[in-house]
């Protein structure tokens, strides 16, 4: 388990699958927001995607555990690393009533620690929706650069939105865990 101020990242489990897919996946806005596959009908079960896998080298996922009171909060996932070039992506969903309490940075904190002091990345970076201000400023609390924006490159629900790139090195984040 990875600790921080707010949240606990743990391994998901099968117990966790009905919770995460009735608020994160059946939410059909949410998921098209939130992922980069189009929603499909899918129950959940085998199939869904929060159904724990397998260990992988090229990617984590965790359930989000709010400290304070033990209930699962959302998903989060270290992505797409890249062993050779080490580097990965991180992201998460919070389910609804957990939005708004500042779960979220301290989950991109767990996720940098985890990226880089455990797996020894070099480089982490964050996707986001143009609009999607919590994940901007959880970013930006977590000490990423904004690196660009992508005009139009992202197809959600109807429409094409911008999306957001945010990078961090690990020295970066060493140095800035030295100063707090």
């Amino acid at each position: 388990m990875m600790q921080g101020e707010k949240v606990t990242l743990r391994a998901r489990t099968e117990a966790d699958v009905p919770i995460l897919h009735g608020d994160l996946y059946d939410d059909v806005l949410n998921r098209c927001r939130d992922s980069a596959k189009p929603w499909r009908p899918v129950a959940a079960g085998p199939y869904s995607p929060f159904t724990p896998a397998a260990p992988a080298d090229t990617s984590a996922a965790f359930s989000v555990v709010e400290a304070a009171t033990g209930e699962l909060a959302g998903e989060a996932n270290l992505w797409g690393i890249d062993l050779h070039n080490r580097v990965g992506h991180l992201g998460l969903s919070l389910r609804p009533a957990f939005r708004g309490r500042g779960l979220g940075t301290d989950v991109v904190r767990v996720l940098c620690e985890y990226g880089f002091a455990v797996r020894g990345l070099h480089r982490l970076a964050i996707e986001t929706l143009a609009d999607n201000a919590a994940m901007r400023g959880a970013a930006r609390s977590a000490g990423f650069a904004e690196e660009g924006t992508l005009r139009a490159s992202a197809w959600v629900y109807g429409e094409f939105i911008d999306e957001v790139y945010f990078g961090l090195l690990a020295d970066e984040w060493r140095s800035a865990r030295g100063r707090a």
